[in-house]
């Protein structure tokens, strides 16, 4: 089997959203200086690098990040490319696409965008240009009763228009995956492993992805 590794690493330097706090990594004991153990303190955002957002990130009380089932973060996924001239992902842009109609079955979707160039190297500074659903979108696949939606930039609604697209998206429970480095994981289908940390009754948290294909 393969296994693709489609989470960022986590550096000081990593893009932040803006207002977020910055990742702070701090070596407080370190066997050069004769302590008996290294140990590092880490500081940083739940929504920074690959993380995944619960309903109750823009849904006051609702479901939080060690509510979401593994049903939801674990299974079959569907990787699609979309094109690199599309700037937003409307329900026009996920009509047109042929690859769309297996969304009817598989649950779980990620869009591999032209975002993964922004990411890359991981030490560049935030892009507020970066390819994203708008409400039409986000409004047809909560149609589709999905399980998850991941895409390949800090967030799945676009800088201008933040809110609705995740309103309707974390309505439905819809787990948001955000942060994926996608550029090693062409469109196909894969079965997906995703866990965040169980951090108690919070609205997001940082997690691991991998997709892993099977040999044909």
């Amino acid at each position: 089997m393969k296994i693709i590794d489609i989470s960022m690493p986590i550096t000081t330097q990593m893009p932040i959203w803006p207002g977020d706090p910055t990742v702070e990594l701090t070596q407080i004991a370190s066997i050069s200086n004769g302590d008996i153990a290294n140990i590092s303190r880490r500081a940083m955002g739940v929504h920074t690098g690959t993380h995944i957002d619960a309903p109750k990130h823009f849904i006051d009380h609702e479901k939080t990040i060690d509510q979401i089932p593994f049903s939801k973060l674990i299974g079959e996924v569907l990787v699609i490319e979309i094109d690199k001239e599309v700037t937003m992902i409307s329900e026009h842009v996920l009509k047109t696409n042929p690859a769309t109609c297996l969304l009817n079955k598989i649950k779980k979707v990620l869009f591999r965008t032209r975002n993964s160039s922004l990411l890359r190297p991981f030490q560049d500074s935030f892009n507020q240009d970066y390819v994203a659903l708008d409400t039409s979108g986000a409004q047809f696949l909560k149609n589709l009763q999905l399980d998850l939606i991941g895409i390949d930039y800090l967030s799945i609604a676009a800088f201008s228009d933040t809110i609705l697209p995740h309103q309707i998206l974390l309505s439905s429970e819809i787990v948001l995956l955000e942060g994926l480095d996608l550029s090693n994981a062409p469109a196909g289908v894969y079965q997906l492993y995703c866990l965040p940390l169980k951090i108690l009754n919070c609205e997001g948290a940082p997690a691991r992805a991998i997709l892993v294909k099977e040999p044909e």
